[in-house]
């Protein structure tokens, strides 16, 4: 297994990310005649041959990355836990890295929420026998046609296979392989479908998109996200654990708690700029002109995110 830097982890998710639209081949949850030019199916065609890097955590737990959102995986004498399962096509190469990791089966997924990146891959994962577990909000997500006008795309509904079938209305916690797996719900932060997990023992979290590691995120405003409960929701996470947590974001390199703080602080920043310019009765493309996000751009403004593309989902998710 090999530790990878931010750099190359950012580069392969960017490569994924590129692809957001669909490959040729067309993933799990597909659109006819998709625009080419929509970061989907960038994102899915770099998916199809991108390599599958594998980080150790701490214990049993181990994160991969290269298909759209960090996987991460349980692995004991029971078989294997997943969080998210990335995009479909990447399917030789995640099954390459999970045998790596131990012969065990799959037995649990739990996604994060319903973006294609952390969900494409749901049917090969139940066809190899694995429980597919999530919110309501993300099998009624799934299981519809769905508009994304930022990634100009519309997403079909889930192949049956790859629907959630344990579905969660409130917290619930599973012991598997000597680990107590804590499934929290939020409120509508990163899209209305949000979860994270907690393996107590280890003091890891799988944050899923509440948690973008050194760059700027995509928040869902079409579909219940919003930039008031992506804050809210990294408090409450932020209250919930303690300062050794190791945490696996749902895009870049494993992270810590500290720069979990430094997110959800630029996250206000952004925020209360934006909101201010807004006040004052700017339209979206003078706030964007005016550069909200200079202040941390060093930092976060260098992915799929640019900083121009983030002020805008921060003025449009203002109520």
């Amino acid at each position: 297994m090999t530790r990878i830097s931010l750099k190359e982890t950012l580069l392969s998710s960017a490569v994924a990310l590129a692809m957001m639209a669909g490959a040729a081949s067309g993933p799990a949850w597909a659109q006819a005649a998709p625009n080419p030019n929509s970061p989907v199916v960038k994102i899915n065609a770099a998916a199809a041959t991108a390599k599958i890097e594998t980080t150790p955590l701490r214990g049993p737990l181990s994160m991969l990355s290269g298909s759209g959102g960090n996987i991460t995986v349980l692995t004991g004498k029971q078989g294997k836990l997943m969080v998210d399962a990335g995009i479909a096509v990447s399917r030789p190469r995640i099954e390459e890295a999970l045998t790596a990791l131990g012969k065990g089966p799959v037995k649990y997924l739990i996604n994060t929420h319903y973006h294609w990146d952390h969900t494409d891959g749901n049917p090969w994962v139940h066809e190899d026998g694995a429980t597919i577990i999530a919110t309501a909000g993300t099998v009624k997500r799934v299981t519809a046609t769905t508009r994304v006008d930022d990634w100009d795309y519309t997403f079909t509904p889930l192949a049956k296979g790859g629907v959630p079938t344990e579905i969660l209305k409130s917290n619930k916690t599973y012991h598997f392989d000597g680990q107590t797996v804590e499934v929290r719900l939020l409120e509508p932060s990163h899209t209305d479908t949000d979860l994270y997990v907690y393996f107590k023992e280890a003091n890891v979290a799988s944050l899923g998109d509440l948690f973008w590691n050194g760059v700027y995120p995509f928040i869902d405003n079409e579909n219940g996200g919003g930039i008031d409960g992506m804050i809210k929701a990294d408090d409450a996470i932020l209250a919930a654990l303690n300062d050794d947590v190791v945490l696996v974001p749902g895009h870049g390199p494993a992270g810590t708690k500290k720069q979990l703080q430094a997110f959800r602080d630029m996250l206000a920043g952004i925020r209360d700029n934006v909101a201010a310019l807004k006040k004052q009765g700017k339209s979206r493309d003078e706030v964007v002109a005016a550069k909200p996000t200079a202040k941390y751009d060093d930092v976060y403004g260098h992915f799929v995110i640019g900083p121009d593309f983030f002020t805008r989902i921060v003025y449009d998710g203002l109520k």
